[in-house]
């Protein structure tokens, strides 16, 4: 069993930064992909960005050039740093590991975007 601890989220105003960061814990195999999702209220849930054990990355082409995702190996942890933030970036983020074959979800953090 994995369990994902979120934390970072919060309002800030439209251009502002935050920092995400989610731990992860629990059995967890070497090769394992981390990453964010995020769903705003009516919408369904969507990648933000994924990072692979050996540093591969994707992001969503809404946040390309705003944001970037990291992860730190030893700590088993996955970082998202969130700039030149707008409004369509409110949402509930969910922190999100896929480990032989099974995904994983935090419950979630709440960013809001507004001036």
């Amino acid at each position: 069993q994995v369990q994902l601890v979120e934390s970072g989220g919060g309002l800030v105003q439209p251009g502002g930064s935050l920092r995400l960061s989610c731990a992860a814990s629990g059995s967890i195999f070497s090769n394992y992909v981390m990453g964010w999702y995020r769903q705003a209220p009516g919408e369904q849930r969507e990648l933000v960005a994924r990072i692979t054990s050996g540093g591969r990355i994707m992001y969503a082409d809404s946040v390309k050039g705003r944001f970037t995702i990291s992860r730190d190996n030893a700590k088993n942890t996955v970082y998202l740093q969130m700039n030149s933030l707008k409004s369509e970036d409110t949402a509930v983020y969910y922190c999100w590991v896929a480990d032989a074959g099974v995904a994983y979800w935090g419950k979630g953090t709440l960013v809001t975007v507004s001036a």
